[in-house]
């Protein structure tokens, strides 16, 4: 494992690190709390957070605060024990010994309020079903 410790390190990865990654990077911490390392990053970081992925967790009691697009690197993958893409595909360094996994959802980009919260439901249900494989209890 590339983590250190006994925490499993995570890194979410879309093409904009401003709404499927920063939902998913979230989620997850409110969920696993410190049992996972988690980051995000993105193929093509925008210069700021979806402002309606924000206000949907925010409606959730969710804070994105200190939170950022930052770029996807070979170092960041490689650090990560498991990499979760969410539409940035071939654009994501490859690392021999990295569990990949692929999440098809739609881009929040542009979208109605509506749809964004259909997304971050669906973003969780993800986290969940990831942390359960990992062996993270859930809050």
């Amino acid at each position: 494992m590339a983590s250190s410790g006994d925490r499993p390190s995570v890194l979410y990865a879309c093409v904009h690190n401003g709404g499927r990654s920063l939902a998913a990077t979230v989620l997850t911490r409110h969920l696993a709390g410190d049992a996972v390392e988690v980051r995000s990053a993105g193929s093509e970081p925008g210069d700021s957070l979806n402002p309606v992925v924000v206000e949907v967790l925010h409606e959730r009691g969710l804070s994105t605060e200190g939170e950022h697009p930052s770029l996807l690197t070979r170092d960041g993958v490689a650090a990560a024990d498991v990499v979760v893409t969410m539409g940035c595909g071939e654009q994501c360094p490859f690392v021999p010994g990295t569990r990949y996994l692929d999440w098809e959802l739609d881009d929040p980009k542009g979208q109605d309020l509506d749809t964004v919260r259909r997304i971050v439901h669906e973003v969780e249900a993800h986290v969940r079903g990831l942390l359960d494989e990992l062996g993270v209890r859930a809050a």
